[in-house]
């Protein structure tokens, strides 16, 4: 069922962004049907004309591309452009009828097989491509729940995150706009030592030994990334998906767990890592656990897996600076992270692990390669070449991985207050997505699943906390022993 209010419709304003060609990440993001969804959860029940007004206010002017259609412009080629256009938003604002029995039953679950269905609907190509469905019923988690589902080719996580923030205001101090945590880096993930004085000889050594492995790391890097477009696959377990990542439109399902921030900042410290160092971590522990449960496998041989770790290729130096002025479009590029299927004595060797690879990898220029190569081969093989080669990489990976930072308090959007964010997206060839998502003091974290294939996804999820716990109780008895040494 759609939201009826007449079919008043949302009319952009004349400005310079009437047009705009598509990014090669955009156009990539078209050919292999990558679409984000989005489940927020509400304080409150919906009060429907006040979130409409509120997406007609704040939304649509901050975000030209939820005003915007894909156009073939034959004189530059027959590449797609975006152009604005009126909208209606009657089109786009949904209030489905889900069965009252099924909701008395299991509520959580009458949402997730909604969103679950909503994976196999294809978006009407006549219209910007993103719609909002509202189910206006309580969970445990919400009173009530907002889904918002957009192509991947409009934007990324982090400026749909950035357009929540810059369109909504402090629930704790409505006068203001909510605050972005401080930036984990203030430059690219690769580091750069800065070049010492000239004097002493031994630091000008150091300085330029330092390049010469960054530029040894870059190149295996490339390699790596060239033999896995090649040949180069991963092990199969039960992780891989089954089909080979060959068909369309698998349906995908969304569950996710609040995880505490404050726990993961005490492994953190522990270790002396950064918070993507635990989450990486923390996938690995649970991804263990529920494999060696779930297979009966009892070797002690290490299972070399590897995902794909998405990074977001904007400047952080202040991202308070990126909510004032949203950007619109896709930024980020991706490394691949290997982990392995072990089980440790001490769950802390996960993150500890982790923080290895990590650091291996901040001394490599993989990201800035990656988003070359897949912009090369758009731009000299066009699009259908790019997405083939792009599928091709991710069916021989095994998990997509990423991490999404988002406002240091909670929101109240549209005269809504947010109780929780969590994202993902669908139609990449993987049966596995892990996605993390900072939100006030919590962390959330989202599986998304290809439904056939993992029936006991729930135990996954449970895994995750599983671990959590696990290592946090690892981190803290780590403290309380380095106390009374002391």
């Amino acid at each position: 069922m759609k939201a009826g209010s007449g079919s008043r419709r949302f009319v952009y304003e004349e400005t310079e962004w009437s047009e705009e060609p598509m990014s090669p990440t955009g156009r990539l993001m078209e050919d292999v049907g990558v679409h984000i969804v989005a489940m927020l959860g509400l304080g409150i029940p919906l009060n429907l004309p006040v979130f409409r007004a509120g997406i007609e206010k704040e939304l649509l002017p901050r975000y030209p591309r939820f005003s915007s259609i894909q156009v073939m412009d034959d004189s530059a080629g027959g590449k797609p452009r975006w152009v604005r256009t009126a909208v209606n938003l009657d089109d786009h604002i949904i209030i489905p009828n889900v069965d009252p029995a099924i909701v008395a039953s299991d509520p959580e679950k009458a949402i997730e097989d909604y969103v679950a269905a909503l994976t196999t609907v294809p978006m009407d190509r006549r219209r910007p491509l993103w719609d909002v469905h509202f189910l206006d019923f309580p969970t445990p988690k919400a009173t009530s729940t907002m889904v918002l589902r957009m192509h991947h080719s409009i934007g990324d996580g982090m400026s749909f995150m950035t357009l929540f923030v810059a369109s909504s205001r402090s629930t704790d101090d409505p006068s203001r706009q909510a605050a972005m945590p401080p930036p984990r880096r203030t430059g690219p993930i690769y580091q750069l030592k800065p070049r010492p004085p000239l004097l002493p000889c031994k630091a000008l050594l150091v300085w330029l030994l330092s390049y010469l492995v960054l530029v040894w790391h870059t190149l295996v890097d490339g390699v790596l990334l060239i033999a896995t477009i090649l040949f180069l696959c991963d092990p199969r377990t039960l992780f891989t998906r089954a089909d080979s990542g060959r068909k369309a439109h698998i349906r995908k399902r969304f569950m996710h767990r609040s995880l505490s921030l404050d726990d993961v900042k005490l492994i953190k410290t522990v270790i002396n890592c950064t918070i993507n160092d635990v989450l990486v971590g923390v996938t690995s522990a649970a991804i263990s656990q529920y494999y060696f449960r779930k297979s009966g496998d009892i070797i002690s041989k290490k299972i070399c897996l590897r995902s794909f770790l998405l990074v977001d290729a904007r400047p952080v130096s202040s991202r308070q600076t990126c909510v004032s002025k949203v950007e619109t479009g896709n930024r980020f590029s991706g490394l691949i992270c290997p982990f392995h299927i072990a089980l440790h004595d001490d769950p802390l060797e996960h993150v500890r692990k982790a923080k290895r690879l990590m650091d291996r990898k901040k001394n490599s220029l993989e990201v800035m390669l990656t988003r070359a190569v897949g912009d090369f081969l758009v731009k000299y093989f066009g699009v259908k070449i790019g997405a083939f080669v792009l599928r091709l990489f991710l069916t021989r990976t095994t998990i997509m991985l990423s991490n999404v930072v988002g406002p240091a308090e909670q929101i109240t959007l549209c005269g809504h207050p947010v109780v929780f964010m969590a994202g993902s997206i669908y139609g990449q060839p993987q049966a596995l997505t892990v996605h993390y998502e900072n939100y006030g003091n919590t962390i959330e974290v989202t599986l998304a699943v290809d439904d056939a294939q993992f029936p006991d996804c729930h135990q996954l999820l449970d895994d995750f906390d599983e671990s959590m716990k696990l290592i946090k109780d690892a981190a803290s008895l780590h403290t309380l022993t380095s106390v009374h040494c002391d």
